[in-house]
């Protein structure tokens, strides 16, 4: 293992090219761009056997590695913003075919007006398209993930696709210390890819083709009741993870960090970094940090705020229609039942890169702390 000082995209980058990928399909978009120039330059030098399609758009990004994961070919792609949105006919098809891949998405806004900064609304905007979303929260965790997405995306119990989830700039521009794994370890712990239903023209067989209503809503039906199945599998990957490369991040689904206080906040990315430093200046406020943000972790959260008097979600995101953010919606769905549920409020801000200190989520606990069901807006700068 080797500790280098890395921009955050070229950590990524990094740990893809431990991943041994085959098929690269990249098209460039901001703050995801210096993820394939790194491995433009890896593959250029030598350092990366891969193939690198440069497409016209990101709509052929995602289908390029479609077509190469369908043949058995390990792929990788990244992108952003418009590019995800641009991408997303291409992403039910790819999890409706259960194909083995990875995608990092470094979040940015959506438009309109045009903004490149961070928040969170691309990717909950395909929150319900059959992906594994995980959320990370610094750079050493966005190198783990990669290597872990690898292994949780190929294992036969899952193949369907995964997508790392990175705060655009706030992670991806970003210079930090970095543990980069040995070769050899990542080998160890990534076998190569051997998938059972690859295209082969001497074992023919079909991906994704035309299907009358009651096959179609049989196939549906199984991918729904086999997505839930993956929450203990991404468990195990972290767990075999942390046992090899001493490095673990909560129980690989949620992280609880002090979380033994009456006031709970909720939350995910890199703004759980700035909520730690806010729990560490108080004595009634704890972290869960959601990590595995699709499947919802639903019991694992409920268990985790069982007893508490307030919960404050806080979220960069709006979910149009609710008036609340999308994962308010999973938390209050995940306290539902609950005998003596606690007061739920949300907070939304960060939205299009503006700003969220520790002075705002204070000010947010202090002005909810007897109310239920509010929706409070942190000041708008930046």
């Amino acid at each position: 293992m080797v500790k280098k000082i890395l921009e955050g995209s070229h950590a990524v980058a990094e740990a893809v090219k431990l991943c041994r990928p085959h098929v690269l399909g990249m098209y460039p978009i901001t703050p995801s761009t210096h993820i394939p120039e790194r491995l433009a330059e890896f593959v250029n030098n030598g350092e990366l056997n891969a193939s690198l399609i440069r497409v016209e758009a990101e709509f052929s990004a995602i289908s390029s590695i479609v077509g190469a994961a369908a043949t058995g070919s390990r792929v990788f792609t990244a992108t952003s913003s418009q590019g995800l949105a641009l991408m997303h006919e291409v992403l039910y098809a790819a999890s409706g075919m259960r194909l083995p891949m990875v995608m990092v998405v470094a979040n940015r806004a959506l438009s309109a007006p045009i903004n490149i900064w961070n928040d969170w609304q691309d990717a909950i905007s395909e929150r319900e398209n059959g992906w594994i979303q995980l959320f990370v929260e610094n750079v050493q965790e966005a190198v783990d993930t990669v290597i872990q997405a690898y292994r949780i995306t190929e294992d036969e119990r899952v193949y369907n696709p995964v997508m790392v989830n990175m705060d655009g700039f706030y992670l991806t521009h970003v210079y930090e210390p970095v543990d980069i794994p040995d070769q050899k370890d990542v080998d160890e712990f990534l076998p190569p890819l051997n998938y059972k239903y690859k295209l082969d023209p001497k074992k023919p067989l079909t991906h994704g083709p035309f299907a009358y209503p009651v096959p179609y809503a049989m196939l549906r039906k199984r991918n729904f009741d086999d997505f839930h199945s993956f929450e203990p599998i991404v468990k195990e990957v972290h767990d075999e993870f942390a046992k090899k490369f001493g490095r673990s991040y909560g129980d690989g689904i949620i992280e609880e960090y002090k979380n033994d206080r009456p006031i709970t906040i909720v939350t995910m990315g890199s703004i759980s970094g700035t909520v730690k430093e806010l729990v560490d200046s108080r004595d009634d406020v704890g972290l869960v940090r959601v990590r595995l943000y699709r499947p919802f972790p639903k019991e694992r959260v409920a268990e985790a705020l069982e007893g508490k008097e307030m919960v404050l979600v806080i979220e960069k995101d709006v979910a149009m229609g609710s008036r609340s953010g999308a994962l308010f919606l999973d938390i209050r769905d995940a306290l539902f039942s609950m005998r003596d549920r606690p007061r739920i409020n949300n907070a939304i801000g960060g939205i299009g890169g503006t700003d969220i200190t520790r002075e705002d989520i204070a000010k947010a606990i202090d002005e909810l702390k007897e109310k239920d069901g509010e929706i409070h807006w942190f000041e708008m700068r930046g």
